[in-house]
């Protein structure tokens, strides 16, 4: 439980049982009825809130598994029933992120400006999962071309969405856990989405004169729009729109963000207009900054969507190949979890993106220098577990970025849009040509991998001289409370 008063993201770690309480005359939580009772009502918005936004995480492994079914499919006559020949299916790999690049940040900017995400969301999520459905019926490479780009138009709206859906809820201290746990879902659906895909392809292949691959499509589609249907009645709004809080929980939803930055997060800071956070957006150096650091990132794990054919190069047949790509995004989804935890607990933010990622590092050299299939694996864990930093990553964006909320929302939407020309670039790192070594496929990951780091590690700095900033400006003028510092 986080303090009462605005802090630094150090100091919000510590108990509030620390120090002295201030007498009711003082009290700024009297409104709540005292410091024990805000304590005890901030629990409980925390319990409803965590509640209602974990059917995020749900969302968020159909959003994965709509995206990445080609790759399963692939393995099950897809290439061949839709005659594709040379680069066609990376292309239709890479045709998605135009899509989803094009609509993220017009979809932030209005998700902030409508203030309803538990209606906009959903509608989005049963669009698209209505075109996944569709993606089944295709007969060739066009067809395939044109769902897969609506996929990625419509898919654009989630994830932005939702991380900045989070922003407006949960302070700093909190946040990284949250985004950890919303991120779990992209990297558990790597390892449910396989097997689930494992079981259609084996017991659906000509039920009812369709192809296996093609019941893919069709059955994770209607999945997505069932959920897409309960998340309307789950999903809060923002806090100052949300109807099902008390008049209490509202205030002190409003009030602890207020706290966390030392002013409030909706139209306490606005000038200008909701356009105003476009232009503030693409003026601040440090969006543009950390957007090329994050595409970098996203080149190197370019190997998500190529993963079965990865672990097809350990020699097991396909049904093996798919549960064996299970295991590593499993233990992946509880080292994100214990980074971002510890990410949270310890306000650092740059050594928990940088450890994760050399690791990955590593197992791409272990991959580059054998074919032993035991060594082989150990690096797909390795690579895998790279995901770890880049939820902190994502988490850091937010943090940097904090009022007012439309540049945030903006700046949340830009670096992710922009960090998805990595996946359009990463779509053809993988050639079959370099099958099934991949030495240069892997060469690549490591110095996109290496840049990212080296980029954030400039960030931190950078970061760390505005701090110095901020102390010496509240030192001149005799402010003995910190207020708001960046996370480093």
């Amino acid at each position: 439980m986080t303090s009462s008063r605005a802090s630094s993201p150090v100091a919000e770690q510590k108990s509030p049982d620390v120090g002295v309480r201030p007498t009711d005359s003082e009290d700024p939580d009297a409104e709540f009825g005292g410091y024990e009772a805000r304590k005890k009502l901030e629990r409980g918005l925390l319990r409803k809130l965590d509640l209602r936004m974990s059917i995020l995480i749900v969302i968020y492994i159909l959003n994965y598994v709509d995206r990445n079914n080609a790759g399963a499919a692939r393995m099950r006559g897809f290439e061949a029933d839709l005659h594709l020949q040379g680069t066609e299916f990376a292309t239709l790999l890479s045709i998605l992120y135009v899509g989803y690049i094009l609509m993220q940040i017009p979809s932030n900017m209005l998700l902030n400006h409508i203030g309803k995400p538990s209606l906009y969301l959903p509608a989005c999520m049963m669009v698209w999962g209505t075109i996944s459905i569709l993606t089944g019926i295709t007969n060739d490479f066009i067809g395939a071309l044109l769902t897969r780009f609506f996929l990625g138009f419509v898919e654009a709206a989630f994830f932005p969405g939702a991380l900045f859906l989070l922003s407006k809820w949960y302070k700093r201290s909190e946040l990284g856990t949250r985004t950890a746990l919303l991120y779990c879902g992209n990297i558990i659906s790597n390892a449910f989405g396989a097997l689930i895909a494992s079981g259609i392809l084996d017991g659906m292949d000509g039920k009812l004169g369709r192809a296996a691959w093609r019941w893919l499509f069709y059955i994770e589609g209607a999945l997505t729009v069932f959920v897409a249907l309960c998340a309307i009645f789950v999903l809060p709004d923002f806090p100052a729109t949300t109807r099902w809080l008390s008049a209490d929980e509202g205030r002190l939803a409003r009030r602890r963000m207020q706290e966390d930055a030392g002013v409030g997060d909706e139209g306490e800071t606005e000038v200008g207009g909701h356009m105003a956070g476009l232009w503030l957006a693409v003026r601040d150096w440090k969006v543009w900054w950390m957007a090329v650091a994050m595409t970098s990132q996203v080149v190197a794990l370019s190997f998500n969507a190529y993963f079965p054919t990865l672990s097809a190069t350990m020699g097991f047949d396909p049904t093996a190949t798919l549960l064996l790509c299970a295991p590593p995004f499993v233990f992946t989804a509880i080292m994100a979890f214990v980074v971002s935890r510890h990410s949270d607990k310890t306000g650092e933010r740059f050594w928990h993106i940088a450890v994760p990622t050399l690791g990955g590092i590593l197992g791409f050299v272990i991959a580059i220098c054998t074919m032993n299939t035991a060594a082989r694996y150990v690096s797909l864990f390795l690579m895998a577990n790279s995901y770890s930093g880049f939820v902190v990553l994502y988490t850091w964006v937010s943090n940097s970025f904090p009022r007012p909320p439309s540049k945030r929302a903006v700046a949340v939407a830009l670096v992710n849009a922009v960090s998805q020309t990595g996946n359009i670039a990463g779509s053809y790192v993988w050639p079959k040509e370099w099958d099934p070594t991949y030495r240069n496929s892997y060469a690549i990951c490591i110095a996109t991998a290496g840049c990212s780091v080296a980029m954030c590690y400039v960030f931190k700095l950078h970061l760390a001289r505005l701090n110095r900033e901020l102390d010496r400006e509240e030192e001149e003028k005799g402010l003995k409370e910190k207020g708001f510092r960046y996370l480093l």
